[in-house]
């Protein structure tokens, strides 16, 4: 005879804890898989020199540099009003266009989404050189969706 006992209150609770498990892994798992891999960097010839007086015009034609190296992944149009992860980066790039350091000023709320990044901007490699400038040292906000596309703050077209 197969008959069902009551569950006690510590069943129950182990019962529900494992659902809740289950629930946040169904739906963290297919957002995370999108920054398993860092995308190849689509890049022709090296870019022109930079005419930037100021990083902060500098900053716009990184921006545009890194927008060009990965066309699949930007997010076209206005955001939504959720966000997967919004992280601010330090970047400094060399007189040659080379990534001389990457340095993650707020980590993002998902934690996989900060090495995705950074690699991308190495990747993403040569930049512009900074003819004027030299160096180039710049901030940047990278807004990321759960699909893996992302704006960065310089080239933002808002959000809905």
């Amino acid at each position: 005879m197969n008959r069902l006992l009551p569950l006690t209150a510590s069943a129950r609770l182990r019962r529900a804890a494992a659902v809740a498990v289950l629930t946040a892994l169904a739906f963290a798992g297919p957002a995370q898989a999108q920054f398993a891999t860092v995308p190849a960097p689509e890049l022709g010839t090296p870019p022109p020199a930079s005419a930037a007086e100021h990083e902060k015009q500098y900053r716009v034609e990184a921006a545009r540099h890194l927008y060009s190296a990965y066309p699949a992944r930007i997010y076209k149009g206005r955001l939504p009003p959720l966000l997967y992860s919004v992280m601010v980066v330090e970047t400094e790039i060399d007189a040659m266009g080379q990534v001389a350091n990457v340095h993650v000023v707020r980590k993002p709320a998902a934690d996989e989404v900060a090495p995705w990044v950074v690699a991308m901007i190495k990747r993403a490699a040569p930049y512009p050189a900074p003819a004027r400038l030299g160096f180039a040292r710049f901030t940047e906000i990278w807004l990321v969706d759960k699909s893996g596309r992302f704006q960065v703050d310089a080239l933002t077209e808002g959000q809905r």
